[in-house]
């Protein structure tokens, strides 16, 4: 956390860390889109991602924390100052806004009144996180959908996720409706 603090501070650090993290997304651009965003609906878009957020969760991937094989493998392979260059990098790119079917109206505004109760407190009122907490406005409906049901039967995946206690109150209904809500807000 240091480190990223460092960037916010100097101009010209942040400079050398987008351009260090340019010759390092190779790898991360395959599944995430060079420019963070995902061209796959079950893949998370990182751009525009909070940097603390990043970096947190490539750390709990190097220590296994969470688990994803290819995440665990890939953030081994890369030092903490990388890690920390392609988090503030892909904080920085703008995120696109994904052409998906517009949802169902009455199942939009359910989630939006689902999720002003279980969610605003951590991701904040537009879904756009802060601190440590990741934006979630703006994600692909699907990889919502599937992050929900994973946290709701407690995947080991993510131990240790505060999302488990918050996703063991969501019923099928309460994840299809925030999925639609929370993928259709602006990021």
């Amino acid at each position: 956390m240091d480190r990223l603090a460092a960037l916010e501070q100097d101009p010209a650090k942040r400079e050398q860390a987008y351009t260090a993290a340019q010759e390092r997304i190779l790898l991360c651009s395959k599944c995430h889109g060079k420019d963070g965003n995902s061209k796959r609906d079950y893949i998370p878009n990182l751009a525009g991602q909070n940097p603390q957020y990043l970096f947190d969760a490539f750390e709990k991937y190097v220590d296994g924390q969470r688990t994803d094989f290819v995440m665990n493998q890939a953030a081994k392979l890369l030092s903490i100052n990388e890690r920390v260059n392609i988090a503030y990098y892909f904080s920085q790119q703008k995120v696109l806004p994904r052409a998906e079917a517009a949802p169902d109206k009455a199942l939009v505004e359910q989630g939006a009144r689902r999720f002003a109760i279980v969610c605003v407190t951590c991701h904040g009122e537009k879904a756009k996180g802060h601190d440590g907490f990741p934006r979630i406005a703006g994600q692909p409906q699907v990889y919502l959908t599937h992050a929900l049901q994973r946290y709701r039967a407690k995947d080991p995946s993510r131990a240790d996720s505060p999302m488990l206690a918050v996703a063991a109150l969501l019923n099928d209904d309460d994840i299809t409706s925030l999925a639609a809500y929370i993928s259709q807000l602006q990021p």
